[in-house]
């Protein structure tokens, strides 16, 4: 059985690879089911989820992810995710792979985003803000690079010296990046808005979005957690990863369940989109928005590619 750690799960998983993979997975036929969230409760500091997130396919691959989520970790000066994915074969249930689930999950939600953000932003979309400064929002801007002709970064974050930090770390890799202070007018200055936070609140305004934007949410993966207020719902065309997110993410299910956004009213689902070829995007001044809980289908399809890279080195 290979093993692969985080430097080999990234090598393994080139964006330009990894945004292919998933469009196939999505257009491909697997059996995911909703994912099993626990809540382990916590006396000092918020709560962890335990979450499993099992996906197979009639023939040929089975996997299976194991996430530990820490809120406390940040005081601790540990990464908030901790998670490990087992490739197994379908047929015969031999386990043939453990990759790094951290690494693995960062990539293939910022790829997931940037798969969307290819059918719901301006295709010359060149200015990206990522909201946040954690290892999911570390991915994001190379993710879009790979799929729009992104040419700078913002990045915001309520720690200004964590947003800061991330912006070296961008421009050693290449990236003409800065760090904003203000959210509002770093929104105002972006074509594409990917928030990658564990926030609970809204922080990115309706009022400030303006035409031609596309808004991408990525971080609320309960129904409590939330990054985007009712007016951003009701002035965007709402687009999600897969049906999931009707019931997985705040960002949806807060407004759906207040009566600002009816499920008749979401304008597509990605998985959907990717078997239909639907762009999305309909005109130049439209808004748009796209939340992602993240999928098991997703998470297969990026061991299927991590294991076959693996196997041809």
């Amino acid at each position: 059985m290979k093993v692969l750690d985080l430097e080999h799960t990234r090598n393994a998983l080139p964006y330009a690879s990894l945004i292919a993979a998933l469009e196939e997975g999505f257009m491909s036929e697997y059996d995911a089911p909703l994912r099993h969230h626990h809540f382990l409760e916590n006396k000092d500091e918020p709560d962890s989820v335990l979450l499993l997130m099992p996906a197979w396919q009639r023939d040929g691959f089975g996997g299976v992810k194991l996430v530990n989520v820490v809120p406390g970790n940040n005081h601790r000066s540990l990464a908030a995710i901790s998670s490990s994915y087992v490739l197994f074969d379908r047929k015969t249930g031999q386990h043939l792979m453990i990759v790094d689930g951290g690494e693995l999950t960062a990539r293939r939600t910022a790829a997931a985003s940037a798969l969307a953000a290819k059918r719901l932003a301006r295709p010359d979309s060149r200015t990206l803000l990522v909201v946040g400064a954690g290892r999911v929002a570390r991915n994001v801007p190379a993710a879009f690079k790979a799929a729009l002709p992104i040419e700078r970064v913002m990045v915001f974050n309520r720690n200004f010296d964590k947003a800061a930090a991330l912006v070296q770390d961008l421009q050693n890799d290449g990236f003409d990046a800065e760090a904003v202070s203000e959210l509002e007018a770093g929104v105002k200055r972006a074509d594409i808005i990917s928030c990658a936070t564990l926030s609970r609140e809204p922080i990115v305004k309706g009022d400030w979005l303006k035409s031609g934007q596309h808004l991408d949410l990525i971080g609320s993966f309960t129904p409590e957690m939330r990054e985007s207020d009712d007016d951003a719902v009701r002035r965007a065309d709402v687009y999600i990863d897969t049906p999931h997110a009707l019931v997985e993410g705040g960002d949806i299910t807060i407004p759906m369940s207040a009566g600002v956004l009816k499920e008749s009213q979401i304008k597509g689902v990605l998985s959907d989109m990717c078997r239909t070829g639907d762009r999305g995007r309909t005109c130049a001044e439209q808004i748009t928005m796209f939340k992602s809980v993240g999928s098991a289908i997703e998470d297969l399809a990026a061991a299927k590619l991590a294991y076959a890279t693996a196997l041809s080195d």
